[in-house]
């Protein structure tokens, strides 16, 4: 559960840091937060570096994101019909995918 807050923060904070930033801020956060939980940061880094790479909710979220929205004709709110149940499978998917690939136990 942890880890999917920590993904959530991550895709809220990217539209307003971008991704690097995000990444920079939460980082320190996720480790501290895993060493607290007594488990393994490399999950909780990953966490967030997936949710500061998942900003599909604004068109200043990603350079590419941008990019599109003028050629294609797309309106601010527009991003928010598409990108919320997206974000939403990355939250759902992502988490037990982040787990299981970098187990919270160990090290």
């Amino acid at each position: 559960m942890v880890l999917g807050v920590l993904m959530m923060t991550a895709m809220a904070c990217s539209p307003f840091l971008h991704n690097a930033p995000t990444v920079l801020v939460l980082g320190p956060i996720a480790v501290l937060v895993a060493k607290g939980l007594h488990l393994n940061p490399d999950p909780f880094l990953m966490a967030v570096a997936t949710g500061a790479g998942c900003d599909f909710l604004t068109p200043i979220g990603h350079q590419c994101n941008t990019l599109v929205m003028g050629p294609g004709g797309y309106r601010f709110g527009d991003y928010w019909r598409l990108g919320l149940p997206l974000s939403f499978v990355v939250i759902v998917f992502g988490t037990p995918l982040i787990a299981w690939f970098w187990p919270l136990v160990g090290q």
